[in-house]
């Protein structure tokens, strides 16, 4: 579906706020991940029985000691795979012929896999156990096919899809029921039935998959896995041994490095209990609780609705871990504001669409993608917190800045005063909902484990939502708290909602099992990093040879190269892509590209996990961006144009951690640091300042292009350069707002 037949509306629509179910029709259209059944009867009694049961395990679980590494995943992955199909419908996401394209495609791989296994166990496979496992494999064939017969609604579960359940959850339950035969009697041995079940994983993965996020996360996997097997007739440097479909099945199913790898343990011991208690934390008001505060803090200054925005996203995105969930929940109440106090549409949904994608870099409590990254670097989590926070700092003042010019050049003022909450009011009826908060962040910065930081954060969530009934018949203190109580029956609400909130990232973490699992296998990200490095090379040998004599060195230009082809590879990976999976592929694929080029590898995974983010707001497919369209009824393309216009400026903040690494407390020194600082925040408002095209007036084109150059210089870190540039961009800017014209503001 392109951008334009998405939404027609144009920009001069009358403002009105999007009633829920056009809130639930955006969520089931650009968050594949939220796009659940609304089911009844029967059906939704067995799922809210088995989404709570799973909850409440992974909280006891939390706080009570988890099971063996393989054992723990398993169980989760059990019910995980198993409630993909039941809770999410079948979506038809490919235009025209290419679904079906894609679904034969598929198919036939997982019959290939089937017959080849088969062929190379010979006569050592049973008939009657073949004749099984192919009966089996044309059915999840047949069953995956788009007929319309096959297909489930929102509000009813098919019988296909209770078959789907039935064999994704079979192939983790072998390896738990027959736990100590397959890991203790005979390790490393894998009979024929371990075999078949890894075929069925890996389709059933597939399928999960597919059915969560898309298509375009499964065929990167299905490629991986044929890389993997047709090595040997690769051209070039792609070539290597090649495996054979045993070794790769076994590899990628018992293996802790293939679907029950580190992203599949990260989601089952932290991931899941982090959803679970930003789910019950909403539950309580705190979203509510933020966007006041953002009012509070940012209402009366100019333009004030947009930085609410920005403020009140940056708040909700650190318990939400969707920036697409981040977008529609909050650009519900903030765009419909932007848009009666004067700004347009377009602008007020790009506005809301960056600022939401900055929530998973936020501390204390960032995406999925960070627990992933603390476990793979083996680093404590409370050290990335604490280098998270200058990349945070820096991704909100650049956008706070554009906000801010762009309300000046339309002469927009603040919010009215009776508009903006009494701080006062705000914390006297609120302050309940800060105890299970700053608890959990107090355990993560005293190195307790993040599980039973949550456990903690969980439990107290419950505990402190009975404050305000509890202190009701003690006066005026109990009658002004705010806050819903969590009863059992909203308990079980918030369980299950957890549960599936859990449900897309799951399946997507145990599907980039198969890119971890065959990269390792085979050697496939060395290979890649040396094709970027060779590129690399090239481009700044290119250029190097154009410049004049003694302008550029070598190392740094190659360096630089190396940074753009990875920002492009993060981008290009990350549309219609959650930023987790994005970040796990990039991180094992392209990070070592980087490592040879003596950048850190905290610096390297820090970069690759902030491109992966900017993804969800650069076009063509900017999903937080087109959500926000559709709540601001504004043209998705445009709107994305913009979102991707208000990310230039903190696109500049990878690099310059990349260049100068005492941003991320790496080799850390003050005077380096300090330096580093100065000249990127500088560089954010230059480019800010040039991209809104106004500073107290508007911006010509030689002042644009001075602007550009200056501020790019700065990523570099160089004191020499930073002492020269910096005064640059801060002249410009500031005869700009001194000489300001004082005629009528530019079109919108």
């Amino acid at each position: 579906m392109t951008a334009q037949a998405i939404n027609q509306t144009p920009d001069n629509t009358p403002d009105r706020t999007p009633d829920q179910d056009e809130v639930d029709r955006l969520i089931e259209q650009f968050d594949p991940e939220s796009n659940f059944r609304r089911l009844a009867g029967v059906a939704a009694g067995i799922v809210t029985v088995i989404t709570v049961a799973l909850s409440g395990w992974h909280y006891y679980t939390a706080g009570f000691g988890l099971h063996n590494e393989i054992a723990h995943r398993a169980i989760h992955l059990s019910v995980v795979l198993g409630l993909c199909f039941l809770v999410f419908p079948r979506q038809r996401r490919l235009p025209g012929p290419w679904e079906w394209i894609v679904s034969v495609g598929l198919a036939g791989f997982y019959l290939v896999m089937g017959f080849s296994l088969l062929q190379e166990l010979g006569a050592d496979a049973p008939a009657g156990a073949q004749a099984v496992f192919y009966s089996v494999l044309l059915a999840i064939a047949g069953l995956s096919l788009p007929f319309k017969l096959y297909d489930g609604s929102h509000h009813h579960i098919p019988w296909r899809d209770w078959i789907f359940a039935g064999l994704a959850s079979s192939f983790s339950l072998y390896l738990l029921l027959f736990f100590d035969s397959i890991f203790i009697d005979r390790p490393g041995q894998h009979s024929q039935v371990d075999l078949m079940f890894g075929v069925i994983a890996i389709a059933m993965v597939i399928e999960a998959t597919r059915r969560t996020m898309g298509i375009f996360l499964p065929l990167l996997a299905v490629a991986t896995v044929v890389y993997g097997i047709f090595g040997p007739y690769l051209p070039g440097d792609l070539a290597h041994r090649g495996y054979s479909v045993p070794r790769v099945v076994a590899h990628l199913y018992k293996g802790t490095e293939g679907i029950y790898g580190i992203p599949v343990g990260v989601v089952a011991t932290f991931v899941f209990h982090f959803v679970l208690f930003g789910i019950m934390a909403q539950l309580t008001g705190l979203g509510q609780l933020f966007v006041n505060l953002a009012t509070i803090a940012a209402g009366r200054f100019a333009g004030g609705p947009a930085k609410v925005s920005v403020v009140s996203s940056g708040l909700f995105g650190m318990i939400s871990g969707s920036a697409i969930a981040n977008t529609v929940t909050t650009g519900v109440m903030t765009i419909p504001l932007m848009k009666k106090v004067g700004f347009s549409p377009r602008f007020a949904g790009g506005v809301e669409a960056s600022a939401s994608c900055g929530g998973q870099v936020t501390p204390p409590i960032m995406g999925a993608a960070a627990f992933i990254m603390a476990e793979t670097l083996g680093i404590p989590y409370n050290q990335l917190i604490l280098v998270a926070v200058v990349p945070a700092l820096m991704h909100y003042t650049a956008i706070l800045w554009m906000v801010h010019l762009e309300a000046k050049r339309l002469k927009l003022a603040g919010m009215p005063p009776d508009e903006i909450p009494s701080l006062g009011l705000v914390l006297k009826s609120s302050w309940h909902l800060f105890i299970p908060l700053v608890v959990m962040v107090t355990l993560l910065l005293m190195q307790y484990t993040p599980f039973l930081a949550a456990f903690w954060g969980i439990t107290l969530t419950v505990a402190c939502s009975w404050i305000p009934k509890l202190l009701r018949p003690f006066g005026s203190i109990g009658r002004s708290m705010t806050g819903l109580a969590i009863t059992p029956r909203a308990l079980v609400q918030g369980f299950e909602m957890g549960a599936k909130s859990a449900l897309g990232i799951g399946a997507a973490c145990a599907c980039v099992g198969f890119v971890l699992g065959i990269t390792t296998l085979t050697g496939m990200g060395f290979k890649f990093s040396a094709f970027v490095l060779d590129l690399s090379g090239v481009a700044a040998q290119m250029l190097h040879a154009l410049a004049p004599a003694g302008w550029f060195e070598l190392q740094p230009i190659t360096l630089l190269f190396g940074l753009l082809f990875t920002a492009i590879a993060c981008i290009i990976m990350g549309s219609g892509v959650p930023t987790t999976p994005t970040y796990i592929i990039l991180a094992a694929i392209v990070a070592p590209a980087l490592a040879q080029l003596d950048v850190p590898q905290l610096a390297t995974h820090f970069f690759v996990f902030y491109f992966g983010v900017l993804a969800d707001v650069t076009p063509p497919v900017a999903l937080a961006a087109f959500a926000a369209a559709g709540i601001a009824r504004s043209e998705p393309m445009r709107t994305g144009m913009t979102a991707f216009r208000l990310s230039m400026g903190k696109a500049l903040v990878p690099f310059a951690f990349v260049y100068t690494p005492a941003l991320l407390f790496i080799n850390f020194s003050w005077g380096s640091f300090l330096v580093a600082f100065f000249g990127t925040v500088v560089a954010i408002l230059g480019l800010g300042a040039a991209y809104t095209g106004y500073c107290g007036r508007s911006i010509g084109r030689s002042a644009f292009w001075l602007l550009n150059a200056l501020s790019l210089s700065l990523i570099f870190g160089n004191p020499l350069v930073t002492a020269v540039a910096a005064p640059a961009v801060l002249l410009i800017l500031v005869w700009h707002w001194r000489t300001a014209d004082r005629g009528q503001p530019a079109a919108a």
